[in-house]
């Protein structure tokens, strides 16, 4: 069916949402006060439709910089076609709906903190590899046919080393594991400004050392063999440099902004006794036991974890566990930071969190969750009906992308129970 439509918003994901016969229809690659011509596809109150043409543009639409973006429809970014300013409104409208109507929580969300780069801000890059004939290319897939891989030329989100290092990688593709069809690859720029490369696929790779000499670009190479869980180094050209597999923030000057948000909320409820729960390398674990308190950093990641422990001051520890199984042994703490993946807590986690007040041991006096997800956010915040929304804020560590990262510092809701004499 196809109709004329005005855009109204766009919903998480980066799709436009408007309404048309009675419908929610969902376009991608549209901006608020679009109108737009499109084929919709219905599936009850709800429609997906594909964008024919442009009727009438918004002032916020702009011409995507990217040649990818449109004439390879790139899935990497979905909000290219939005001037800054409209993303950032976007991204805070995102997160206030989520948590209204998923957390049932009314909450007047700030506006978003700007990444003080808006291009050539990532420091990681993901892609696809196949084998094309005798030769690979390597890229992303097409937003709306995720099967589909286009070479990649550029990436202009996307810092130029990693770029160049991964034209020097397709330039060695003769001696990748040659029992695969299809790997998948990630090009990271450490802090010291080397390049470390993951491999993923492949059964056998008698070439990694071949390879490695190649791309000298490379300092470090790790592979993750397929039906394998971990990926080990292979080689590695630095001899004193933090783990190369551990956790880089894909864009460093927002992650400083953010952890730096972190920190001082923290301190400002003066803990003793921090458990920090998804914790990475440990960065903010750090800083917070170098200020007096005594920390329990949790992380599954093996690697990091001991990182982790290697920098922590006497008197804090990094333990390498499920943050489900390790948080009940970790509290009581006064304070609790939890910064998980997309999937957001563990039921576990959240069921101990809203457990940790209702206790008869002493409650923690904040918990500060960092989410890149506001869908998993809210939803981990509706579990935790004693826990009280003190503030909010948005950052925007993916410009041109649909995703946001959100701190939220969160207090009892009730004075906890008094202990029992």
């Amino acid at each position: 069916m196809e109709t004329e439509l005005t855009i109204d918003s766009i919903a998480a994901g980066g799709d436009g949402v408007g309404r048309a016969e009675g419908m929610v229809a969902f376009v991608p690659r549209t901006a608020p006060g679009d109108v737009v011509r499109a084929r919709l596809q219905s599936a009850g109150r709800f429609a997906r439709g594909v964008l024919d043409a442009v009727v009438s543009p918004s002032p916020v639409r702009v011409a995507p910089p990217c040649p990818h973006y449109e004439r390879d429809r790139c899935g990497g970014c979905q909000l290219q076609h939005l001037a800054l300013e409209a993303q950032h409104e976007a991204k805070r409208r995102i997160i206030e709906d989520s948590l209204s109507r998923i957390a049932r929580r009314e909450v007047a969300v700030p506006p978003v903190v700007a990444s003080p780069r808006e291009w050539r801000y990532r420091r990681k890059l993901t892609l696809a590899m196949r084998r094309r004939g005798s030769a690979w290319i390597a890229g992303l897939r097409e937003f709306d046919d995720p099967d589909a891989v286009f070479a990649l030329q550029d990436c202009p989100i996307t810092d130029e080393r990693v770029v160049a290092a991964w034209r020097a990688i397709i330039d060695a593709a003769e001696l990748l594991p040659r029992d695969a069809r299809e790997l998948r690859g990630a090009v990271r720029l450490l802090d010291d400004a080397s390049v470390a490369f993951t491999l993923e696929g492949g059964e056998r790779w008698p070439t990694a050392e071949r390879f490695f000499d190649a791309v000298p670009a490379i300092a470090a190479l790790w592979w993750q063999p397929a039906g394998a869980t971990r990926r080990r180094l292979m080689l590695d050209r630095r001899s004193d440099a933090a783990p190369g597999a551990s956790f880089v923030q894909v864009n460093p000057q927002v992650g400083a902004l953010l952890a730096d948000a972190v920190v001082a909320a923290a301190q400002s409820h003066a803990p003793r006794t921090v458990v920090d729960a998804y914790a990475g390398a440990g960065d903010v674990a750090l800083r917070l036991a170098e200020a007096g308190a005594r920390v329990v950093a949790i992380e599954l990641d093996a690697e990091a974890s001991a990182y982790s422990a290697s920098r922590l001051p006497a008197g804090s520890r990094a333990v390498a566990a499920r943050v489900e199984d390790a948080l009940p042994e970790a509290l009581p703490a006064e304070l609790v930071i939890v910064n998980p993946p997309r999937a957001g807590l563990d039921a576990q986690v959240t069921a101990t969190l809203e457990a940790a007040l209702q206790g008869a041991g002493p409650a923690p006096r904040a918990l500060l969750y960092v989410s890149c997800n506001p869908a998993t956010l809210a939803r981990d915040l509706a579990r935790m009906p004693s826990w009280a929304v003190r503030r909010v804020q948005p950052f925007d560590m993916f410009p041109q992308t649909a995703h946001v990262e959100t701190l939220v510092e969160l207090v009892p809701a009730s004075p906890p129970p008094e202990p029992s004499a």
